[in-house]
């Protein structure tokens, strides 16, 4: 209560440097939509997932911050929830006691939607009185499922149990809420863009490495599969990045085993397959690079000419043996 007090306090001495609302809910994007906002208690990350017949709702909903919460804000949107939720977590405030404050001292707040999540799990969620029906939100063990202008009064208890029968990563599970509002009526205006951002549960001090998944699609006819093949995608070049960290450290055992699995997730990824035949023949196994360079030089005649600019890169050692390791495979391939 001593931190809720002392906020209002502030709010009332800074005025519009912390919080600005916007003016009349016309004002703003009518961002009508389904969303999660959750926390994984095993590893501590934060996420979001949003779907909306909005374009880019991506950018105007989802918010997450390392070591912070996550954050939706959305019905008839004021975007400033976000950055300002966080920015109150930041300081220690409890996601409760965050979105109390900022409520508060908002003029148009029946209007609005929003799911705060902080870093250890606590939620909290408003749904304005005037948010279009069917509209409503249910909050479970470090989550909160939550829309408006849906087609019927199904969608969110759909998400909660989807989201509660779920297992692994925290962004699949996400997504597996997304599809359940899907299945059970969703949008009543349609769908057209989705998002999904997840960050990692304590900060490393460069936000770029502490968002773990940033995805959105910004306008197409049936979002959220698409959403969920970028997921795939994205999860295939992680376990590239994985790969090339292992041959970085000399362990082409594992380099390879990260490097199958991305090519199983994306088996038509011709430069996936590319930087695998590189890495073999780099690494002296010439006969296993040799049919795959075949294959990539087959589907794309370009990655004949990308080998031959590898060498002055230095990717393949810029050598007389490295210069002969790249005349040998175009040979062997009929380049």
């Amino acid at each position: 209560m001593a931190k809720y007090l002392l906020l209002i306090t502030l709010i009332g001495v800074l005025g519009l440097a912390l919080w600005t609302p916007a003016a009349p809910p016309a004002a703003g994007p009518l961002a009508h939509t389904y969303s999660i906002v959750a926390r994984d208690p095993r590893t501590g990350e934060m996420g979001v997932a949003v779907q909306s017949h909005w374009f880019g709702v991506g950018t105007i909903v989802a918010w997450a911050e390392a070591g912070v919460g996550a954050v939706a804000t959305q019905s008839f949107v004021e975007p400033a929830y976000g950055p300002r939720g966080l920015e109150l977590m930041r300081t220690g405030l409890s996601a409760p006691d965050a979105l109390k404050a900022l409520i508060a001292a908002d003029p148009a707040e029946a209007v609005r939607q929003i799911a705060f999540v902080d870093s250890q799990g606590r939620v909290a969620t408003h749904t304005g009185a005037r948010c279009v029906a069917c509209a409503g939100h249910l909050a479970g063990a470090q989550f909160s499922v939550q829309a408006n202008m849906m087609l019927n009064d199904a969608v969110v208890p759909a998400m909660r149990r989807a989201f509660e029968a779920s297992s692994g990563p925290l962004a699949e599970r996400l997504m597996a809420a997304l599809e359940a509002a899907e299945a059970a009526g969703g949008d009543i205006r349609g769908r057209q863009a989705a998002a999904i951002l997840v960050v990692r549960g304590q900060s490393t001090g460069r936000p770029w490495a502490d968002r773990l998944v940033d995805l959105r699609v910004e306008d197409h006819s049936d979002p959220v599969p698409e959403l969920k093949r970028l997921l795939a995608v994205h999860r295939a070049y992680e376990r590239m990045n994985a790969g090339d960290l292992a041959v970085e450290k000399n362990d082409l055992a594992a380099a390879m085993e990260h490097y199958a699995a991305a090519s199983r997730l994306q088996p038509d990824n011709v430069e996936m397959r590319f930087w695998t035949a590189v890495t073999l023949a780099t690494n002296n196994r010439f006969e296993g690079a040799l049919p795959i360079f075949r294959e990539v030089f087959a589907r794309e005649k370009n990655w004949v000419e990308m080998l031959r600019r590898l060498p002055p890169s230095g990717i393949i050692p810029d050598t007389p043996e490295g210069r002969a390791l790249v005349d040998r495979i175009l040979k062997e391939t009929g380049n």
